[in-house]
C-alpha cells in the first residue's frame, strides 16, 4: 500500500469474535465480532471464555491504520454517540469460522465493504485508548478544506433553436424540423 510515512499511523488490535448456537436449522452457529483489544499480540482463534455453548475467541490481530487524507472520516466516527471502530469479517464457506479481514476507524470505508453484501461489517465501541490516539492523529494531520462553489457554464439565451433539427446539416427533408426552419432552409 502506498502511504506518506509522515501522515500515517498504525496500531495492532485484537478482534474478539463470539460463536453462539444458531436458532434455525439452516444456521447451526452464529458468528459476531464483539470487541477490540488495543495493542494485542498475535493470535489465531485462541479461546478466551466459554459460557455453555457461547464461546469468545481472540480470532486475529489486525493492524488499524490511520491515513492523513482520511481525517474527516475519523472525525465523523468520533462524533457519534458511541465512537466506533468497524470490523469486516468474511465467511468463505457456510458454517465455517469467519476470517477477520479489516479493522478501520473510517465509517466511509466500512460502508464500501457493507455494500458488496458478501462481508459482515460489525460496529464495535472504540476503547478509550484508541479514542485518544485517533483524536491526537486528527489534531496533528487534519487540514480543513475550504468550500469552493463550482462555477457553472453560462447558458446562451440568445441562441435561437427552431425545432429539433440541426440547422447546420443541410437536408432535403427533415421530419424533426419545424415548418419555420424548413422555410428558412428553402428561402
Amino acid at each position: 500500500m502506498y502511504r506518506n510515512p509522515a501522515r500515517y499511523g498504525s496500531m495492532p488490535v485484537g478482534i474478539l469474535v463470539r460463536r453462539k448456537p444458531g436458532v434455525t436449522r439452516w444456521a447451526t452457529q452464529v458468528w459476531q465480532a464483539v470487541g477490540i483489544l488495543p495493542g494485542a499480540g498475535d493470535a489465531s482463534w485462541r479461546e478466551l471464555r466459554r459460557d455453555g455453548d457461547v464461546i469468545d475467541f481472540h480470532a486475529a490481530t489486525l493492524t488499524l491504520e490511520l491515513h492523513g487524507a482520511d481525517t474527516e472520516a475519523y472525525a465523523m466516527a468520533l462524533c457519534e454517540t458511541v465512537p466506533s471502530l468497524f470490523c469486516v469479517l468474511r465467511i468463505s464457506t457456510p458454517n465455517a469460522a469467519p476470517e477477520p479481514v479489516l479493522v478501520t476507524a473510517s465509517p466511509y470505508e466500512a460502508q464500501d465493504y457493507a455494500d458488496n453484501g458478501d462481508d459482515i461489517v460489525e460496529k464495535l465501541p472504540m476503547p478509550d485508548s484508541v479514542i485518544a490516539w485517533v483524536r491526537d492523529f486528527i489534531a496533528t494531520h487534519h487540514a480543513e478544506e475550504p468550500f469552493v462553489k463550482r462555477r457553472r457554464d453560462r447558458l446562451r439565451t440568445d441562441a435561437r433553436q427552431d425545432g429539433l433539427g440541426d440547422p447546420r446539416v443541410a437536408k432535403a427533408s427533415d421530419v424533426y424540423a419545424s415548418p419555420g426552419l424548413q422555410k428558412a432552409r428553402l428561402g
